[in-house]
């Protein structure tokens, strides 16, 4: 087997493992579910899980590196003259773009990833801990765009109030439980009252 081969193939496996992992989840509880049920259901041994996944919370959480990486791109490709309210929507735009092609396939996985990542404890410490690691890169990039606007306090203030408020929303959201297109008008709207403080004189 030649090596694009045998990685098309080890990705094809990885996208099954975790796609079997979030419907379990869904299904019958993320504590419940346990690591040798996903293996089985996904018909791969329990060493193949741990092959492409440390653990089971690591399962939601495999791509996330991938895609902060991709936002703190966006931020330090700063175009001539940018403000900052205009490159965070280009940022948070090109987010929302991802997790919509990410879930096109299959919107009713991405609806129960989303719940799952939003309202199971474990889940939301570790989603916080990403959360605030990422808020101190994406200020640490501001900082070095705009050199004569911000410094550090100042950008992390930006990036909190921004990050807290698409949160805030989308937790409102499902509390409200509105259906996933309103879920996701509803996050927009807590971006733009954000930024409608940044954009304030």
């Amino acid at each position: 087997m030649d090596d694009s081969r045998r990685e098309r193939k080890k990705r094809q496996t990885r996208q099954l493992i975790a796609e079997t992992a979030i419907r379990l989840f869904g299904e019958q509880g993320y504590e419940q579910t346990t690591v040798a049920q996903i293996a089985a259901a996904a018909d791969v041994a329990t060493k193949t899980f741990f092959n492409h996944f440390p653990s089971k919370e690591d399962v939601l959480f495999a791509d996330a590196r991938e895609r902060n990486a991709v936002l703190l791109e966006v931020l330090a490709g700063r175009r001539p003259g940018e403000s900052l309210p205009d490159l965070l929507t280009r940022m948070y735009d090109r987010l929302l773009a991802d997790y919509l092609v990410a879930g096109a396939d299959d919107p009713e996985l991405m609806e129960t990833y989303t719940r799952l990542v939003m309202t199971v404890p474990a889940l939301q410490a570790k989603a916080l801990h990403m959360m605030f690691e990422l808020q101190k890169e994406m200020a640490a990039v501001l900082v070095k765009v705009y050199p004569d606007e911000l410094d550090p306090v100042g950008a992390a203030a930006a990036v909190g109030s921004v990050i807290g408020a698409v949160q805030g929303a989308a937790l409102a959201s499902m509390d409200l439980g509105e259906p996933e297109e309103r879920f996701w008008v509803s996050m927009r709207r807590g971006f733009d009252l954000a930024l409608r403080a940044l954009r304030a004189p």
